[in-house]
Parts: structure tokens; sequence; C-alpha cells
């Protein structure tokens, strides 16, 4: 399996046109059921089919995007964190089994944050210390006028502020920076689990909005108002009209409004209401 079956976005830097066309066009690519995927997971496991392989990270491409951009505020391309989950993905399926009784992208979600992870710290420092043309200007010229260890005196922060021809405050902004340090992505194995909790692997991303969860809580939603839909369908206009004014518009009519519409009593709308929705229920139960 190689990363050919990730369509040219491995391969090539996209730019925000075509990362936008990429984002929309595999979101137009349908989502596996369970049963698909099961399916799709044994033959690639005792057939070694590589279509198959292909249609499971195709499938599963939009978590990728999902995931990739709980990662955006390092200042890294969302295309190029995309890429490394996309290289995730396509490991986590190389290993998937139906075996596992699990969703591939519950599976998944561990290999595609490992590869995005490592991307982060090849190219990311937590304190960037120098971000304006100013600031690098100061920077080494502070460093060559600190000829000590540890931090300055005020004294020696207005010597420094004097010669350099900037505020105090423009001097400790620049010593803090250059004091800071990196921290440990991931903690070292003997470190205990009390330590874990405050290194960035435990708080970059909220863990409660899964991304399986999100997308199956939407598909499942996009299910219930295509039943509603259809069951609609089923009823006479007046009948029709009732439903859609009592409860789907956003501003509702009530039962007296509604009678004063068809020229009926309010009880009458009432009753046509009741026998409408409990025969949507039918029709949606079906």
């Amino acid at each position: 399996m190689t990363t050919a079956l990730i369509p040219a976005l491995h391969s090539t830097p996209l730019s925000a046109g075509t990362l936008d066309a990429y984002i929309s066009q595999i979101h137009g690519i349908p989502v596996l059921t369970g049963e698909e995927e099961r399916e799709l997971a044994l033959r690639l496991e005792h057939q070694n089919d590589l279509a198959a392989a292909q249609q499971l990270i195709m499938s599963n491409l939009r978590f990728v995007i999902k995931i990739a951009r709980g990662y955006t505020g390092y200042g890294l391309p969302l295309s190029d964190l995309i890429q490394e989950g996309n290289i995730g993905l396509m490991k986590a399926v190389k290993r998937f089994s139906a075996s596992h009784e699990v969703r591939l992208i519950s599976y998944a979600v561990h290999w595609i944050k490992s590869e995005i992870h490592e991307f982060v710290l090849r190219n990311w420092r937590i304190v960037k210390v120098a971000t304006t043309k100013p600031q690098r200007k100061l920077f080494f010229k502070l460093r060559s006028s600190k000829k000590r260890l540890g931090w300055f005196t005020r004294d020696e922060v207005n010597d420094v502020a004097k010669m350099l021809g900037v505020k105090p405050e423009t001097v400790l902004e620049m010593e803090s920076r250059l004091s800071g340090s990196d921290v440990t992505f991931d903690p070292p194995t003997n470190d205990s689990d009390d330590e874990h909790h405050f290194t960035p692997a435990a708080y970059l991303t909220d863990n409660s909005l899964d991304p399986a969860h999100l997308l199956e809580h939407d598909d499942h939603r996009s299910q219930e108002l295509s039943l509603m839909s259809d069951s609609l369908q089923t009823l006479d206009a007046r009948s029709q009209d009732i439903i859609t004014r009592r409860w789907l518009n956003e501003d509702k009519a009530t039962l007296h409004e509604l009678a004063d519409v068809y020229q009926i009593s309010a009880e009458r709308i009432r009753q046509i209401e009741k026998n409408a929705l409990n025969k949507m229920r039918v029709a949606f139960e079906a």
C-alpha cells in the first residue's frame, strides 16, 4: 500500500484554492456503513485487495481533515497537517482487521494523531523568539549584550535599553523569550501519570469532540430529516400545511390562527394535527 492511494495531496503542496477543492471533493465521498467497512476489511485482509484498501481510505479522509483542524493553532499549513494525517490513516488501514470489532476511524485516530504529532515536533517551536524585524534585531544585539547567566537587574535592563534605543519593557519581553525553553510534547516513558497530564499531548485537542461520534451524529440527524420529509409527503395538502406551520416553521402558528385560515374550529385543527402526527409516526417507524 503506497501514498499513491491518496489523490495528489501528499505529493504536491496545496494552495488555498486547491485545498478548498480537495476538502469539497472529500466531503462528497459517501461514508461507509459498519457492514460495508467490515466487508472491505475482510477483502483487504484475506485477498490483499488494494481497491478495498483505497475505498476504506477515501471514505475516511474527512475524519483526517477534522482531526488536522485541531492542530492549526501552531501556525503550520492545514494542507501539510492533512498530508501527515493521511499517512497515519494509510498506516492504520494497513494494520486494521475486521476482528477488531470497532469502526476503522476509532482504530485510526491514534495513527493519524501520531503522524501529525511527529510533524508538529519537527516543524514548530513553542516559543517563537522573534517574529518582527525589530524583535529579530533586538534578539541578536541582546544576546551579545548579555554578559552573564541569569536575569538582568533593573539597572542592567535600563542600560541595555538605552544602548539599543528601545523601551525597557521591550528588553524584558525579549529576555523572557530568550530564557524560555521548549516543552516536551510527549513525556518520556518513565514519567509519572501526573506529569503526563501537563504535557501538550494531553490537552492539544478536545477528546470529547471525537470525529467518529460527530460524523455519526450528523449522519443520524440527516437520516432522521430525510425520514421526516418522506413521512410528511404521505399527508394530504391541508395536513402538510398544518404540520409545517405548527411544528417546522420558525414562527409557529397557533391553533386559532390556523382555524381562521381554514374557517374551522381550533378543536378541529387540533384533531387534524393529531391524526397527521400519528400517520407520520407510523410511516417514520416503518
